[in-house]
């Protein structure tokens, strides 16, 4: 059986990470779905709570 003598310093030098830039289609989705919270909740949200908290049910 072949043992591994290396130590964990010497085997990290071997490692590279790469990270991966997000597409812009993904980006664009992102701020899409934002837009899209931002405006539910000034429209629809926020009438209906102070609704409920000035008259709860």
């Amino acid at each position: 059986m072949n043992q591994d003598t290396s130590t964990p310093d010497q085997d990290g030098r071997q490692l590279t990470y790469l990270s991966n830039t997000i597409p812009w289609f993904v980006r664009l989705m992102w701020v899409v779905f934002w837009i899209f919270a931002v405006a539910y909740a000034i429209a629809f949200f926020l009438p209906a709570i102070q609704k409920e908290l000035v008259t709860p049910p």
